[in-house]
């Protein structure tokens, strides 16, 4: 193939790529596994369309699981190896296969240019997206942790041969922000191995990420909407919200958040109304949905119902989240919020037993927030 013509295979790969990160952020996956496959066959020496294609398995998986919230990442970051459920074969084929694939194909390239830094962010990528494979789907958080040290060298690299490739930047500021949480003792020997922390700092280097252009830019987005709601900056995560639901209008899972981070900033009315326009909007959404995703939109439009003393419908709200398929710490949430309104209806014993059922719950599923919540709530009501 002439040099002009693998340049113009190599171009219409990456369209091809952009149209299937569209597709997928949209909730289209089967469309955007086509159009990986697409960018595959065009462009099969790149190792991008295999880590794309990797990505989207993984990604997958968590939909299928239900960890589709913000709120699952916001407490306590495990510094162990966690038991997860045991993925879809399937699923968990396709990842293996193109994620070994793409790390094979970028260590080639890394080793043919070493200073390259598209070679280096190829890279830092494939072994990125494996570490998080391994963090989130097998609960591998040790191995995970050292895999990632390898991504964050390899993309310090990127940035040492060009400061302007602010993509790096993504896979950098995440592990700076997460070894800035860590206790002193870790943070030590994070140091160590070589990671560095600085929370500021991972901060605005995911901020940089998310504003250049970049086949990994809404991966950005959606990391600083997650790093925004824990730094407790909801103005900023409102923003970030406002931007990828105009971006993908078709993700439902955007408008869910929308209206849960306008909860988290005690913004009661305004999640209720998102809340309320997302049920409505997607309701003949005929796509597969995640696992306990309906119980989710209804116990938070509860939530919100609960803090703003309209307890008929949050009743009805609460009632319906209780009758779908949920994981663990949904319910424990669900038993909160019955608790509340239990009280603010004055039946003292019935929101006793609701708070002790989260308080069970909340153990069993480590929602270390719920149990810490409701706890006071059994010596003091809830008003």
């Amino acid at each position: 193939m002439a040099a002009s013509d693998a340049n113009a295979a190599a171009d219409d790969a990456r369209t091809l790529r952009m149209r299937g990160y569209d597709a997928a952020y949209n909730l289209d996956y089967p469309q955007a596994v086509a159009l990986y496959d697409q960018a595959i066959a065009l462009d099969p020496s790149n190792p991008a369309g295999y880590r794309a294609r990797a990505a989207a398995a993984w990604l997958h998986i968590i939909f299928r699981r239900g960890s589709i919230t913000v709120d699952q990442y916001l407490g306590a970051i495990h510094r162990g190896d966690v038991t997860l459920p045991t993925p879809p074969k399937d699923e968990a084929d396709i990842f293996a296969a193109n994620s070994a694939k793409a790390l094979q194909l970028a260590e080639q390239r890394a080793t043919a240019n070493p200073n390259s830094p598209q070679a280096q962010y190829d890279l830092g990528a494939a072994v990125g997206v494996m570490a998080s494979y391994g963090a989130t789907v097998e609960g591998k958080m040790l191995e995970s942790f050292r895999e990632a040290h390898r991504a964050f060298d390899a993309h310090e690299r990127v940035l040492s041969l060009d400061p302007s490739r602010k993509d790096a930047g993504l896979i950098i500021g995440t592990y700076r922000y997460l070894v800035s949480t860590l206790s002193l003792p870790m943070r030590w020997m994070a140091y160590l191995v070589g990671f560095g922390g600085d929370r500021a700092l991972g901060v605005r280097m995911v901020e940089e990420a998310a504003r250049y252009p970049s086949e990994n830019q809404t991966d950005a987005r959606v990391a600083l909407l997650l790093l925004y709601n824990r730094e407790g900056q909801f103005a900023s995560a409102q923003a970030m919200c406002r931007t990828l639901v105009a971006q993908f209008p078709r993700n439902r899972l955007f408008v869910l958040e929308a209206g849960a981070t306008a909860l988290r900033a005690s913004q009661f009315s305004e999640g209720e109304r998102l809340l309320t326009e997302g049920i409505t909007r997607f309701a003949d959404d005929k796509r597969p949905r995640a696992f306990g995703e309906l119980g989710l939109w209804y116990y938070k439009r509860g939530m919100a119902r609960v803090a703003q003393h309209k307890l008929a419908d949050a009743k009805a709200d609460l009632d319906r989240a209780r009758s779908e398929q949920a994981l663990g710490w949904v319910k424990s949430r669900i038993a909160l919020e019955t608790g509340k309104l239990a009280d603010l209806e004055n039946r003292r014993n019935d929101a006793l037993a609701a708070y002790r059922d989260a308080i069970k719950l909340g153990d069993a599923s480590q929602d270390e927030d719920t149990v810490a919540a409701a706890r006071p709530l059994l010596k003091t009501p809830y008003r």
